[in-house]
């Protein structure tokens, strides 16, 4: 938790957008009168200006719930230098931080499918730092790679945060399932420098961390062009699937400040909030 407070600190308050029509004092804008709107809306002051009826319209205030979820899944305990992050230790700081920016903006945070309701706060904070410590206490448990598919109220938002290399269309399941309901999203793919760059050389045994098997390559050069181009059409066909929801998709590698995607996340946040209320 200090650190993921020490990575907040860093991004701008503030930012997290809340432009929407609703119960508020803030003055928004000026729409015609409707039929069904209540006489006291009317502002017949600006009315009085023209032949129309216009209707006083006030800025949303209400606070946004958001959903939190880490992958924590064996093949995320992966480092390839020691002085990175494994991916799981960078999927929970960027997880943890997040929560702290959010709760600290007024919104209501939760971890997807522990049950919780969200809060708001620094005990919400705690409260999901402790619930993602409990999901990992356990060491004969194996968490799975892909988050859960729980029912959520319409207008809720979730941040799903893993390496994403498990098949597209499982992935896709998972964004038509909550798109359905009305439920916004972001998608934060986290991966080692060495599964982007794949930097060996020679003959080399690769091992799963869970339960893949071995397998060999004598020449891993001869095969660096072909598995970048696989890795980019995993992450292309990510942005395939968001686009349609109009979902989200933020990049990471764990050998770079996490403060980059978590400001890029956020603002992101705020102009998608924007664009679902326009």
């Amino acid at each position: 938790m200090v650190a993921a407070d020490r990575v907040a600190a860093t991004v701008i308050q503030g930012v997290h957008g809340r432009r929407r029509v609703g119960q508020g004092d803030a003055f928004w804008q000026y729409r015609p009168y409707r039929d069904g709107d209540s006489a006291s809306q009317i502002d017949w002051r600006q009315s009085a200006r023209s032949r129309h009826l216009f209707v006083r319209e006030t800025e949303w205030e209400a606070a946004a719930s958001v959903w939190l979820w880490r992958d924590a899944s064996p093949s995320m305990q992966y480092a390839s230098l020691k002085n990175i992050d494994t991916k799981a230790v960078r999927g929970e700081l960027i997880t943890l931080a997040l929560a702290s920016l959010l709760a600290d903006a007024g919104e209501r945070v939760a971890v997807l499918g522990a049950g919780m309701r969200p809060t708001s706060g620094r005990v919400a904070v705690r409260r999901v730092a402790e619930t993602l410590f409990d999901e990992t206490r356990d060491a004969t448990r194996t968490l799975p790679s892909l988050p859960p598919m729980v029912p959520l109220p319409a207008h809720g938002t979730i941040v799903l945060v893993s390496d994403w290399l498990d098949p597209l269309d499982k992935i896709e399941a998972i964004i038509r399932y909550y798109a359905s309901v009305g439920v916004r999203g972001h998608l934060v793919q986290v991966l080692d420098p060495a599964e982007e760059d794949l930097p060996f050389d020679g003959h080399v045994k690769f091992e799963g961390l869970e339960a893949e098997g071995q397998h060999t390559i004598r020449r891993v050069e001869a095969v660096r062009t072909a598995y970048g181009a696989r890795l980019a059409a995993q992450k292309d066909g990510l942005h395939r699937l968001a686009r349609p929801a109009n979902w989200t998709v933020h990049q990471h590698r764990t050998d770079r400040p996490p403060q980059t995607i978590l400001l890029a996340l956020y603002l992101a946040m705020a102009d998608l909030r924007r664009l679902n209320a326009a």
